[in-house]
């Protein structure tokens, strides 16, 4: 059988604040939609410069640690060259050199073959944009 290759993208709404969302399940139905059992590689891509997605535990504390972390490497303040949007904005544009705009994993029978507290999740410290644009890519 050739190999096939499925894409879509999708719209999400971050809101004004630093978030972590969960994007697992959106991923799942992709699958059960393109993937029909077959092996292969999801591809999940954010096409804007202050995103990025993550792989990692959601809901024990793991997602909000994660923004802990860019908040104390990269304070919004007024250290930045890029300079406009709001305050400390430059530091959004630094975050995909720290958590990449995208992940590819591995699809094992139409499923993501993720660790049990393994999710998808997409990182936005952005408060100037809520609105964002996901792409999911399967090929297999």
């Amino acid at each position: 059988m050739a190999d096939t290759f499925h894409s879509q993208t999708f719209e999400i709404t971050t809101g004004d604040r630093e978030v972590a969302l969960d994007l697992t399940v959106r991923c799942a139905a992709f699958l059960d939609e393109v993937a029909a059992g077959r092996d292969g590689l999801l591809n999940v891509f954010v096409p804007h410069a202050t995103a990025g997605v993550a792989v990692l535990e959601t809901g024990a504390g793991s997602d909000d640690d994660l923004l802990a972390v860019l908040r104390d490497l990269l304070p919004a303040d007024d250290r930045w060259r890029h300079r406009h949007g709001s305050p400390g904005h430059g530091r959004d544009h630094v975050l995909p050199g720290l958590v990449a705009p995208h992940a590819t994993l591995p699809v094992i029978g139409g499923r993501m073959a993720l660790g049990v507290w393994q999710s998808v999740v997409l990182i936005d410290t952005n408060k100037d944009n809520p609105n964002r644009t996901v792409r999911l890519s399967f090929l297999g």
